[in-house]
């Protein structure tokens, strides 16, 4: 039986049948995400845990090695890497393609559990998990500085107005933030002064939560109604923090003030962010699964000048590091590739053939065909990236 007699013998059916798969590939091309590789979704759960003030032997020693044996158990593990700096310690734990990610998560958890009484009691939160994906790097990272304003000021405004605004963007599925600088309150101590009158860093601890806590302040009742009573005793401001009483020593109160000094400095000095020699908040853009690169990245730059339209203007929002760039030229490439080997095929055909009108049918049908295969790439869920490219340029030479 030959194949091609039923298309012979109607032409209008095969010219219509072949207008409709080149427009069903034109409309999947525009749909299809771009990307350098194919999107691979590696089951990987990051585990996070924080024992302030522990050197980094110890946050190994007591906390990641209970973590690593109680992980050790669970079936299903490729990897799993550690490291511990001072006050905190990072698992990674990598499993097989076939493991499902909410189960690994779930088992996880359980491990982490049966941890615990492993774990320093002084711990300040329980470990956390999260969901990663060793492939979703960050497609777009930008830099927010200012050369004016405090980096507590440029990290509120960072964090509360661009990276909402930003995950809001169609295609965005994260955006982290690094170099924080969130605003706080340090008591420096003077150890001397702290021991001659007596007093240890646990009371001046002891004191300092006490008088920083939001309580209850009950009820007002009358005949009729009844008042919720409501006023804030938290302390605000470095003065306020410096007349707080820490003790009293012959009846006179010991100040905060007489045994050190309040300062607004940021949460945690140990983070940082740079773009060049400048202090910057980092705003790092992931992608959502299946979304195509390069689009995404271009919405998020259309959006910029509405962004810094949004803060003040001595603040401004940079890019740091575009990875659609390289993504941009290596597909690029592929495309010029896989256009080539067409011009080529067709070159060798007529070569072969001698005949304009013969040359003509191969010259036709070859882009339709690879026209065609973007519809077939659309609804398997492939998408366009180097690999890809390279199969259909392989194809192509095939003919």
């Amino acid at each position: 039986m030959n194949i091609s007699a039923p298309f012979i013998n109607r032409p209008i059916a095969t010219v219509l049948l072949m207008v409709g798969l080149l427009l069903c590939g034109l409309a999947s091309y525009r749909l299809l995400p771009v990307a350098s590789l194919p999107n691979v979704n590696y089951p990987t759960i990051s585990v996070t845990a924080q024992l302030p003030g522990a050197d980094p032997q110890t946050m190994a020693s007591s906390v990641a090695t209970p973590l690593e044996e109680q992980f050790g158990q669970i079936p299903g593990i490729v990897q799993m890497t550690s490291s511990s700096t001072l006050g905190f310690t990072s698992v990674t734990v990598q499993f097989d393609l076939a493991r499902n990610v909410d189960g690994a998560a779930a088992d996880v958890l359980a491990a982490i559990n049966a941890a615990g009484g492993q774990l320093p009691p002084n711990m300040t939160y329980p470990p956390t998990i999260r969901k990663v994906n060793p492939a979703d790097t960050p497609i777009l990272v930008l830099a927010v500085t200012s050369d004016t304003v405090p980096l507590t000021t440029v990290d509120a405004y960072a964090e509360n107005i661009l990276l909402q605004k930003i995950s809001q963007i169609s295609g965005v599925g994260l955006v982290g933030i690094g170099g924080q600088q969130k605003p706080a309150i340090r008591v420096q101590v003077n150890p001397q002064a702290l021991a001659s009158r007596g007093l240890s860093l646990e009371t001046v601890r002891t004191v300092l939560g006490q008088a920083n806590v939001d309580l209850p302040k009950g009820t007002l009742n009358s005949q009729q109604q009844t008042y919720t009573l409501n006023t804030n005793d938290q302390l605000l401001t470095p003065e306020a923090y410096n007349n707080l009483i820490i003790a009293y020593q012959n009846g006179s109160p010991v100040r905060v003030r007489d045994i050190g000094q309040a300062v607004s400095a940021p949460e945690n000095d140990l983070l940082a962010g740079w773009m060049n020699q400048q202090r910057a908040i980092i705003l790092a853009v992931q992608r959502q699964p299946g979304a195509n690169v390069i689009a995404t990245v271009d919405r998020v730059k259309a959006m910029l000048p509405q962004l810094e339209a949004s803060i003040p203007p001595t603040i401004k929002v940079s890019i740091l590091s575009d990875r659609t760039q390289t993504i941009r030229a290596s597909v690029s490439d592929v495309q010029f590739t896989l256009l080539l080997s067409v011009a080529l095929v067709v070159m060798v055909i007529f070569l072969f053939l001698r005949n304009v009108w013969a040359t003509i049918i191969p010259a036709v049908t070859v882009p339709l065909s690879l026209v065609g295969t973007f519809a077939v790439l659309y609804e398997l869920g492939y998408g366009l990236d180097n690999l890809s490219l390279m199969a259909l340029t392989i194809a192509v030479g095939f003919v």
